[in-house]
């Protein structure tokens, strides 16, 4: 079959041509995908990747777009956005959320169940595939505590369900991205607590979220890893960096381990400006930090200089 036959052969499913990630990411930035497609269900998820496997189509899944870069060149092949597939049940102690389902309103679901150990990601702004695809954590929290399995569809085909050693979870790491499976859902395993004394946790730290975090403006979220003995944003301060603008993207002033878009960045006003930030605190202290939002997609055909 030929590339262009895709949105013929899923009549029920969305499929945009060329539509530029942009619009979906949060840093509001991205080039465009070839072919986008939001499937809402597992028999559509993959029956999608089945068409791209057989037409030698690449294929990208981009959650909920939160930790993430798109380069303004865009995504060849099919990019696939599974925020349809977002349905969540509870079963005693436990929560399955489908992977397109917000990991906030998984949060706020095991609260109103009085269950306890996701209230650390109350603020986490991403889907719950990537969650366990990035092992997500916040305030001392990681997903890897409280994940007990996962559905994922494999590069061939295959549904497996992990269990929780099979997750190999490290700092932003899981086995998924090793083998680039597609999270299907995930089940959690949380605790019985109080619905009060759960709500008030999160209410506290979201609380702290956003009188830290620039969360009025887009943004990918920590850009960097946190290195061993430092603090990301201190080390960025002390050299001076913070409120740095380079194109339309700007160094938070108000945590200077976020980038945020202040007039129209592009990804490679993002890009230019990490590498940027890597190559000062590397000569002034011999730090390397480590990009945490996931890079991905194609350089544009002319990069501007600056």
């Amino acid at each position: 079959m030929m590339m262009a036959d895709i949105t013929t052969a899923f009549p029920a499913i969305e499929i945009l041509r060329h539509e530029p990630l942009a619009h979906f990411t949060h840093t509001k930035t991205g080039g465009p995908a070839d072919y986008l497609a939001f499937p809402t269900n597992i028999q559509e998820t993959k029956s999608l990747l089945a068409y791209a496997n057989e037409s030698h189509l690449p294929v990208t899944v981009v959650g909920n777009a939160s930790n993430l870069i798109v380069r303004d060149g865009g995504i060849r092949g099919l990019v696939m956005i599974l925020t349809k597939m977002n349905q969540i049940t509870t079963d005693g102690q436990t929560v399955t959320a489908e992977a397109g389902a917000s990991l906030i309103k998984t949060t706020q679901v095991a609260q109103a169940h009085a269950l306890t150990g996701l209230e650390f990601a109350a603020g986490i702004p991403g889907s719950v595939g990537g969650a366990v695809f990035m092992n997500a954590g916040a305030y001392g929290g990681e997903i890897s505590e409280v994940a007990f399995s996962a559905e994922v569809l494999t590069t061939d085909g295959e549904i497996r369900t992990l269990n929780q050693d099979e997750f190999d979870f490290g700092y932003r790491h899981s086995s998924i991205q090793d083998y680039n499976d597609i999270v299907l859902s995930a089940t959690f395993a949380l605790k019985p607590g109080n619905g009060q004394a759960i709500q008030a946790q999160m209410d506290d730290l979201n609380a702290r979220r956003a009188a830290k975090q620039p969360l009025d403006l887009p943004s990918c979220g920590s850009v960097f890893k946190r290195p061993t003995g430092h603090y990301t944003g201190q080390l960025i301060q002390e050299a001076g960096l913070q409120g740095l603008k380079w194109g339309g993207a700007q160094v938070s002033t108000k945590h200077a381990g976020f980038i945020v878009n202040i007039d129209h960045a592009t990804a490679t006003d993002y890009l230019e400006l990490i590498h940027h930030i890597q190559a000062v605190i590397w000569e002034k202290d011999q730090v390397k930090l480590e990009t945490e939002v996931r890079i991905i997609g194609e350089a544009p055909v002319t990069e501007h200089s600056k």
